[in-house]
This record gives structure tokens, C-alpha cells and sequence, in this order.
């Protein structure tokens, strides 16, 4: 049977991740950020499989397959309608963020420059509708990094024990990551400079080896209640999130905080997940959904913008601030307004649209269009040949390591030898 603890943990992390944005108080969306999205990662690690470090073409179709295409396909239609939300209120260049930024409309320029980042950079997405899209690149990217890294690892140390592997990817990420935020460094070619990425590699890797060591380490209610002890302690004291520009004492904590809201969500969803309830099956149909809600959560919070312009009569441009309209954020209760169609409404567009392409589509959509002969033969060369790329830069890697280590070796074998050579006593 299928463990659906981990759905509802998921489904728990996406509402935190909504929560987080929906305008609420601001010792809880501090509290929710250190933890909320590295559990997505956390949960790619625990499930990786083993078996993909000899099938790398399955894991990077699947990985493509689940988190490009959706990518690719959501950024160009909110791409598409980019210009329309300015005639709308939905956009407008008067509110925006609370830096002040705001967003205008594009030029052709403008447009064809922003497909070609999407297309080939994963990057160039509406800032403000599609804020969260960052997720789908840094998670795609760091399960190929995880993928190579465990290659690399098990030829490097010459070992197949999946623990001393998934610890040699835990540490060579985390200093990688360290090293990227002391020097103030960009991964050159990765939108936002790769921290995410590589610090979402260091997440898998924790999720790798937590299932290595479930056995051992037995999740419980004191589990759950000392990790969100640590959470409360660290927000008071050095919060943190997966945020592009961090500073060191962040970048030493939020493994630990990501780690132990992970233990904390698990822990409650195995508490969840010993009853069939409602509550359950809600958080189950949830879980397994939460791309949908990454995507469209920012968009659903502009109906209850609208819904708080009319309640105080506030010009009709707010609905374009970003995330939410902050007016009376501090004293009203409207982030729980927020929250609930940030959840809602996504899944019941996904529901309705569903039974339309059941009933009446007869065979339109995405998924149809990509099997037509001639598109599914270009990718599937496209595929193959990056696929090819990729795998000569993992054995040219691997033989230029192999290469520095043997020239080790044979200049300490040199040094040796000659040391052997000069002995007196042979003398």
C-alpha cells in the first residue's frame, strides 16, 4: 500500500508555503519560511532511487516530464497574458511590492526575450503572479545535481554503501553552498545565482539518508514536539529561508531549520495518517497536487484582493499589490481569507478543467498535442542528445578526477621512492 504520510506532509508544506505569503503576522510567516519549501526537497531525497544512477535517461525524462513541461507551459500562458492584466487592475504600474516595485507591460522586446529565458534558462517568469516558479527550476536542477553527484561520489570513493555516498553528497554540497554565499559567487548560466540549487541538493541528500537510517531513527510525537521547539528557537534567534541573498549565520541554520520542520510535519502526518478521516483524505487529494498550488496561488489571492478593495473602498489598482493588498493587514483576519483560496481555487480550476477536457475536449490538451509523431520524435532526440552531452561532461569529469588522483599518488610514490633510494643504512 501506498504511504500516503508523506502526501499529507506535502500537502502540510504547501499550505505553510501559501500561509507564508497570504499577509499574515509576522512571527508566523517567519516561523513557516524557515522550513516550508526545503521539506519539498527533503521529500525528492528521501525518494530517490538508487537504481537511476544506471538509468540516468528514466530519472531525467521523469524529471523533465514532471517539472519543465509544467514550467514551460504555465510561465508562457501567464507570459501570454501578461499585457492583459494591466488592462485588468491585476498588474498596474502605480502598486506593486512592498519595495515598491512594480511590474509593466512588455514590448515586443520584452516578450521575446522572456520566452527565451523560460525556454532555455527557466527563468524570465512573471515576477509577481509567478514568484514561486523558482521552485520548479531549483528542484529539476538539483535532482540532476543529486543524480551526479551520486555518480561522481560512488566512483570517487570507490564504495556502493548509499550512506557513505549520501553523506559524501550532504558535505560536498553544504561546502559548496558555504562557499558560494562567503565569496559572494554565482553558478554562471543558473538564474539567481544556483544557491537554491545547490542548497536544494543538500536538503535531498538529508532526505536521502534519513531513509537510510529510518530504522534507527524512529519519528514520534517528542520528535515532532523538540523539532518545533528548535523552529521556535531559531526564528528567535537567526531566521532564515531559501531566500537568493542570505548571510552566513542563515546559511549555517537553515539546514538544521529545514530538517527539523521536516521531522516536525512527518511526525504530524503519521499522527494524521493512523485514521481514516475526512481530514486525511483532504490533505492526501492536496499533497498530491501541490505543483498546482505553486502555480497558481499568487494568481487566486487577487479574488480576495478584490473582495478586500470593495470591503474598504480602496482605489481599484491595490488588487495589484503583491502578494496581497497589506491595508489593515495587521488587524484584520483576511491572510486566512488568502490562504483558503490559495488552496481552493487552484485545485478547483485543476477539478473543473479536467471535467471539461473529459467531456467535452475529445482529445485537445497539452498532453495530446505533445504526442503527435513528428513533435514526439524532435524531443525525443532532443532528449537523447542532451542526454549524450550530459553523460560525456559526467565521464570526462570522472576521468579528469581520476586522472588528479593518480598524479597524486605517483608524485607521493616519487617522493617515497627517492626517500627509499637515499637510505643510509642501505648505504
Amino acid at each position: 500500500m501506498r504511504d500516503t504520510s508523506f502526501s499529507i506532509c506535502k500537502a502540510l508544506a504547501i499550505i505553510c508555503v501559501v500561509l507564508s505569503y497570504a499577509g499574515g503576522p509576522s512571527w508566523l510567516t517567519s516561523f513557516v519560511f524557515q522550513f516550508h519549501v526545503p521539506v519539498f526537497f527533503i521529500c525528492a531525497g528521501y525518494f530517490f532511487k538508487t537504481k537511476y544512477a544506471d538509468d540516468e535517461k528514466t530519472f531525467i525524462v521523469r524529471r523533465i516530464d514532471s517539472l519543465y513541461l509544467p514550467f514551460l507551459r504555465w510561465s508562457i500562458f501567464f507570459l501570454l497574458l501578461h499585457n492583459l492584466w494591466f488592462y485588468t487592475g491585476v498588474l498596474n504600474e502605480q502598486f506593486g511590492n512592498a519595495a515598491g516595485g512594480v511590474l509593466h507591460p512588455y514590448s515586443w522586446h520584452d516578450f521575446s526575450q522572456r520566452l527565451w529565458s523560460i525556454v532555455f534558462n527557466m527563468s524570465g517568469y512573471d515576477e509577481f503572479l509567478c514568484g514561486a516558479f523558482w521552485f520548479f527550476r531549483a528542484l529539476l536542477l538539483s535532482s540532476i545535481g543529486f543524480l551526479v553527484g551520486y555518480k561522481l561520489s560512488r566512483r570517487f570513493i570507490q564504495h556502493d554503501d548509499p550512506k557513505k555516498i549520501g553523506w559524501c553528497i550532504f558535505f560536498a554540497a553544504a561546502f559548496l553552498s558555504l562557499w558560494l554565499i562567503l565569496g559572494g559567487l554565482k553558478v554562471t548560466g543558473v538564474a539567481q545565482g544556483g544557491y537554491r540549487e545547490l542548497l536544494g541538493i543538500t536538503f535531498m541528500a538529508i532526505g536521502f539518508l534519513y531513509a537510510r537510517y529510518k530504522d534507527v531513527f524512529s519519528l514520534n510525537w517528542q520528535v515532532g514536539v523538540g523539532s518545533f521547539a528548535i523552529l521556535v528557537l531559531l526564528v528567535l534567534l537567526c531566521p532564515s529561508s531559501m531566500a537568493t541573498r542570505v548571510n552566513t549565520s542563515q546559511a549555517f541554520v537553515l539546514p538544521i531549520a529545514g530538517t527539523a520542520g521536516f521531522f516536525m510535519l512527518l511526525s504530524l502526518s503519521r499522527a494524521i495518517d493512523k485514521y481514516t478521516t475526512v481530514l486525511k483524505r483532504v490533505l492526501v487529494y492536496i499533497g498530491d497536487r501541490t505543483l498546482y498550488i505553486f502555480a497558481f496561488h499568487l494568481l487566486a489571492f487577487k479574488v480576495i484582493s478584490i473582495l478586500k478593495v470593495y470591503h474598504y473602498n480602496l482605489p481599484w489598482n491595490k488588487i495589484g499589490g503583491h502578494p496581497v493588498v497589506t491595508d489593515n493587514a495587521q488587524t484584520d483576519m483576511y491572510f486566512l481569507l488568502y490562504l483558503l483560496a490559495g488552496i481552493v481555487l487552484p485545485l478547483a480550476w485543476l477539478a473543473a478543467y479536467r471535467y471539461i477536457m473529459n467531456r467535452w475536449g475529445h482529445g485537445l490538451g497539452y498532453a495530446r498535442f505533445l504526442n503527435i509523431g513528428w513533435m514526439t520524435g524532435a524531443i525525443r532526440k532532443l532528449l537523447s542528445f542532451s542526454l549524450f552531452l550530459l553523460k560525456s561532461l559526467v565521464n570526462g569529469i570522472i576521468r579528469t578526477f581520476q586522472w588528479v588522483w593518480q598524479g597524486i599518488k605517483s608524485f607521493f610514490q616519487g617522493i617515497k621512492d627517492v626517500i627509499s633510494a637515499s637510505n643510509p643504512k642501505d648505504e
